[in-house]
């Protein structure tokens, strides 16, 4: 099995829609499974090993089947067990994480953008008199289909008015002002054009250049101006707050947890509203990074460390920063996404027709996001990879993880 330091010692994941749940033990801490009781509570699970009782807090409206925890085929070195669930589909069902801003944005309200590397605030008390989302990714390339005369939008940008916020996937477009010149500040770098097969890097020129716009105070990309008074900024770089009540948000989330909850919640917008499940995160340049397929949004994970939580009285108590890499949530079930991904990298990838074939797949979409802020995706898809029992790393050609809502 190799180094298992990081995985996780117990791993529980729970399907509310299916109303079934899947929990593996490492056989490092548990020898067998008549060792193992599983038993529900008011809205929680208790898992008893010769170790102690781990419990696991579940959200209301959702409870353990009594009597439902069956032994199922295990992997190696470890223990599954499958159980059944009660799931009130009549109690509200209360969002602990809010989605994008993509959905929080209203008209005639102020609003004010920030930095979330240092939170300096970058655009102040913007009041849009209209917020419309741009044509979805592959608009452009389904124009030829559509019509019977040459593409009339062929080299023209869709940009903003003074006061209008357009949507794209991954950015927002919105005007510049005076105020900018205080906060941001512009790179010009050159780009080069997709090298085709056939093409040699020999006859391969710079194409174009791209004005890139950072964070005055800390330096941070935040997207680029592709106009003289628009901007492009990434949702993964700024916060967008209200103007009232902006006093209130003195910190901003982990970087990691940020970026992740991101992503995460913009998957199952994008899913929800357009019945998408497979993308392409792609830099600026329209290379492809990583492929990602959403499997579920329904999941709730919790991992656990084995070793017993004891309180002075001798009761068995639950920990409050239980031993896990990627998921430190406590003993609560956090409600989740799971991902199938592949890196596109040609040293790092050995499933290049796997690749090659989703590019050619117009049902593929394709998510803008920053070069620098892909590699941070890879690494929290990675870091959630190495924490799960070693029999769900992997699906078939894809590698899977786990990203929190």
């Amino acid at each position: 099995m190799g180094d298992n330091s990081k995985q996780a010692e117990v791993f529980l994941e729970l399907r509310k829609r299916l109303q079934s749940g899947l929990l593996v033990l490492r056989r490092d801490v548990v020898k067998s499974y008549s060792e193992v009781s599983v038993t529900g509570g008011d809205s929680s699970l208790h898992i008893r090993t010769p170790l102690g009782l781990q419990c696991v807090e579940l959200p209301a409206g959702v409870s353990l089947v009594e009597g439902s925890c069956r032994e199922a085929p295990g992997a190696g070195d470890e223990m599954h067990f499958r159980l059944r669930l009660s799931v009130d589909h009549q109690h509200p069902d209360k969002k602990e994480a809010p989605g994008s801003v993509m959905e929080s944005l209203q008209l005639h309200k102020s609003y004010c953008f920030h930095c979330q590397s240092c939170e300096t605030r970058v655009l102040e008390e913007r009041v849009f008199k209209r917020v419309l989302p741009l044509p979805n990714g592959n608009w452009n390339s389904l124009v030829d289909d559509w019509c019977c005369h040459p593409d009339p939008f062929a080299n023209l940008k869709l940009l903003p008015r003074v006061d209008d916020c357009l949507m794209g996937d991954t950015y927002l477009l919105v005007s510049r002002d005076a105020g900018c010149d205080e906060t941001l500040t512009q790179e010009c770098r050159s780009i080069t054009n997709k090298m085709s097969d056939s093409q040699s890097q020999d006859t391969q020129k710079p194409n174009w250049r791209r004005k890139l716009v950072s964070c005055k105070s800390c330096s941070v990309g935040l997207g680029e101006a592709v106009a003289p008074d628009t901007l492009k900024l990434f949702i993964t770089e700024v916060t967008v707050r209200p103007s009232a009540g902006d006093h209130q948000f003195d910190t901003s989330p982990d970087r990691s947890l940020f970026l992740e909850q991101t992503i995460a919640a913009r998957l199952v917008e994008l899913s929800s509203s357009q019945s998408m499940f497979r993308f392409s995160l792609q830099t600026p340049e329209g290379k492809a990074f990583i492929l990602l397929w959403l499997l579920n949004s329904d999941s709730l994970i919790a991992s656990l460390s084995a070793t017993p939580f004891t309180a002075v009285s001798g009761d068995v108590v639950c920990p409050s920063q239980p031993k896990c890499c990627e998921h430190p949530s406590g003993t609560k079930a956090v409600s989740a996404i799971k991902v199938l991904y592949l890196p596109c990298l040609l040293s790092a990838s050995t499933h290049q027709d796997v690749v090659e074939t989703w590019e050619k797949d117009i049902s593929v979409h394709p998510l803008e996001l920053p070069s620098a802020t892909c590699q941070e995706v890879l690494l929290l898809l990675t870091a959630s990879t190495s924490c799960l029992p070693l029999s769900l790393h992997s699906m078939n050609s894809y590698k899977v993880a786990y990203m929190r809502l």
